[in-house]
């Protein structure tokens, strides 16, 4: 098993990578203050400007919405550098893009399903997914596994970051910063 991760360490450094207030005009996703857009910040009970969006409500967002409810704390558990790169993919793409990621590169790495069964890829760390990720890890170990699946999490992020930069020219003011901020080594 992996080192403990710090999860507060981990939104710490979200926020800060994030900024605060920001509502650039090709962003589909309007206001954002520390990366939260103001339907997410809505939807946790947010009434306020999102300019005064305050960083503890923007941590507890984080926490809930990207940590808990998509099950990272339990990847955390087994490794805390895959739960790392998946929060921070959830939070940029949504927690369901990330664990869709997880389950695509573990059904790729099964050897033909001979080490677990094919996974539905359904955005969802239940089960089956930390059943599958237990067993790829006990075959290819855990520092060469981890490395591995991190590097086609990595792919996976961004070959999306490009196709949605192609599918959606307004989107080019955004590619470097992601392929910079999000991609590879902090």
């Amino acid at each position: 098993m992996d080192e403990a991760i710090d999860v507060d360490q981990l939104i710490d450094a979200l926020i800060e990578r994030e900024g605060g207030y920001a509502n650039h005009p090709a962003d589909k996703g309007g206001p954002t203050c520390f990366g939260i857009t103001e339907a997410v910040a809505r939807a946790h009970a947010y009434a306020g400007p999102m300019r005064q969006l305050p960083r503890e409500e923007a941590a507890a967002i984080y926490r809930r919405l990207y940590w808990l409810r998509p099950r990272f704390d339990e990847v955390a558990k087994r490794s805390g550098r895959l739960a790392a790169e998946l929060f921070d993919t959830g939070a940029n793409m949504g927690p369901a893009v990330a664990a869709t990621f997880l389950q695509r590169a573990l059904t790729a790495l099964n050897r033909n399903s001979r080490d677990y069964p094919d996974l539905v890829p359904d955005g969802r760390v239940g089960p089956t997914t930390l059943a599958a990720l237990d067993v790829f890890l006990a075959v290819r170990g855990q520092a060469s596994g981890e490395t591995v699946l991190l590097r086609a999490l990595e792919a996976l992020q961004g070959e999306r970051y490009l196709r949605l930069a192609e599918r959606r020219p307004a989107n080019e003011a955004f590619l470097y910063g992601w392929l910079a901020n999000r991609i590879g080594e902090r």
